[in-house]
């Protein structure tokens, strides 16, 4: 213990002494880290407000239509992305022999748990009109919604299966059009899972319009989504860890930041085995809170007044929190990924989207996740996850019958029920990115090493900390594996 005191004396006193704090970058010069690099600058925006030779917009199609009188290329190319068919390109699932296209339209999850059975109620974040079963036809045109992504009056609305209320102006929102901003992107992404906060952790109401302590780069340099998710032919670039297997297509922090920005040996070196966001987010769900537990086998009790924050007969039990602290794993890029019909073993907990990376791995890097665990109806006899149907006639929601629920799910989702149910446990994992603190604000030394430091060093791979003497070295884990330590 005294050897540890008198070493982590040492290392603060080094690391004062030049400055080095976590997130530091004073001594950067001029051209060694240039993020402006990366950022795109657009040509003012056209405005809208006299193109339109109508009065008034019937509905979401007209709208679409007039539209694509201007931009005749546009439905096509929404129609060939993951936005509009919730599907990726076919990739390689571990376990499986053959690739397959995965995405929200056929996984499962431990929030809602599928949208097959369930479609008006999933379907408001589609980028489409009319999706209310499993007959939406994918080709035609006018059911895109160019105003989900480009409306700028703030006053467009979509309800279930996508389609606007009745009391929606779309001719003014028509008439608004503009490049996304936050407010288009976060109408579905800050509302996953039903409500604001819910999925992501680092993706909420609060970054609309967020002070820089929430987020550095929204903030301070008031950036938007597209600025990093750069797009071309309206695919964006980014994929959620949720809904995919593979790393590509991804966005990343190099594609701005130089890939060791501090200008400091010490500093750069922890970019050998941390992924920027590991010190750069302390902290997820920052000024809301985020659900991080779901009990669904509590559902259906009288047990008072319902509280989204802590119980809704519909749903069960929940556990929010914020102000969090990541949970971090090694991650290549890779995950397992539980499909529709998988095996389980009810009696342990069944990974969603588990991260693959170790220590020996050399394109590992240690990354900040949220977890959220979740109890969920399985099939006894076949054993495998269930897909209930929650939404309309015969619904959870409206009758409070598993049996029911899940003979219909079967039905929609092609998984035949046996009739026994049970709930077993299961853990989905969510990258963390958004919510990039200021540096004066990163994680410092202290707070992962040392006694009171935040890193579990041992599950991680390590025999201790790697601060102190003897901690083992992950370039000799990497050299030991037969890998090469880049």
């Amino acid at each position: 213990m005294a050897r540890k005191k008198i070493y982590m004396a040492l290392l603060a006193v080094s690391l004062a002494g030049a400055a080095l704090v976590l997130g530091c970058s004073e001594e950067v010069g001029p051209g060694r880290d240039d993020p402006w690099r990366g950022v795109t600058r657009y040509p003012d925006h056209t405005n809208h407000a006299h193109l339109y030779k109508a009065d008034k917009f019937e509905d979401g199609p007209s709208v679409t239509m007039a539209c694509l009188e201007c931009h005749p290329q546009a439905a096509d190319q929404v129609m060939a992305t993951s936005h509009w068919n919730w599907l990726g390109d076919p990739e390689t699932v571990p376990g499986h022999d053959k690739p397959v296209r995965i995405g929200k339209l056929n996984l499962i999850n431990n929030f809602c748990i599928s949208i097959e059975g369930n479609w008006p109620k999933c379907t408001k974040c589609h980028a489409g009109y009319g999706w209310k079963d499993a007959s939406f036809d994918f080709s035609v045109k006018k059911n895109v919604d160019c105003l989900v992504c480009h409306d700028g009056s703030g006053l467009y609305d979509k309800g279930e299966s996508g389609i606007p209320p009745k009391d929606v102006d779309l001719l003014a929102a028509a008439k608004s059009v503009r490049r996304p901003t936050r407010d288009n992107c976060g109408y579905c992404h800050f509302n996953g899972g039903g409500g604001n906060a819910v999925k992501h952790g680092d993706l909420d109401g609060s970054l609309a319009k967020p002070v820089e302590r929430i987020d550095v780069h929204m903030g301070r340099l008031n950036l938007v989504c597209i600025d990093c998710h750069k797009t071309r032919d309206h695919k964006i670039t980014g994929r959620m860890v949720s809904v995919s297997a593979t790393n590509t297509n991804q966005v990343g922090c190099v594609s701005c930041h130089a890939d060791k920005p501090h200008g400091n040996e010490r500093l750069d070196g922890h970019t050998e085995a941390l992924a920027c966001q590991t010190c750069h987010l302390p902290e997820m769900a920052v000024k809301e809170a985020t659900k991080v537990a779901w009990d669904w086998s509590t559902a259906g009790q009288d047990i008072g007044a319902d509280d989204p924050h802590k119980y809704l007969k519909i749903k069960g039990s929940f556990i929010y929190a914020k102000n969090l602290r990541p949970e971090y794993f090694w991650f290549n890029g890779s995950l397992e990924r539980y499909l529709k019909g998988d095996l389980i073993d009810p009696e342990k907990v069944t990974q969603i989207n588990r991260p693959l990376g170790s220590i020996g791995d050399p394109n590992s890097k240690i990354w900040p996740f949220k977890v959220h665990r979740a109890k969920q109806p399985y099939d006894v006899k076949y054993k495998r996850l269930i897909v209930p149907k929650t939404v309309g006639k015969g619904g959870y929601w409206t009758d409070f019958d598993w049996i029911k629920a899940a003979e219909l799910g079967g039905e929609a989702s092609g998984l035949p029920f046996s009739g026994e149910f049970g709930f077993t446990e299961t853990e989905m994992y969510w990258r963390l990115s958004h919510m990039i603190a200021p540096k004066e604000r990163a994680l410092q030394c202290v707070d992962c090493h040392g006694d009171s430091g935040g890193m579990d060093w041992k599950a991680l791979g390590y025999d201790g900390d790697p601060a102190y003497v003897g901690g083992r070295s992950r370039k000799r884990v990497v050299s030991m594996a037969g890998g090469t330590d880049k």
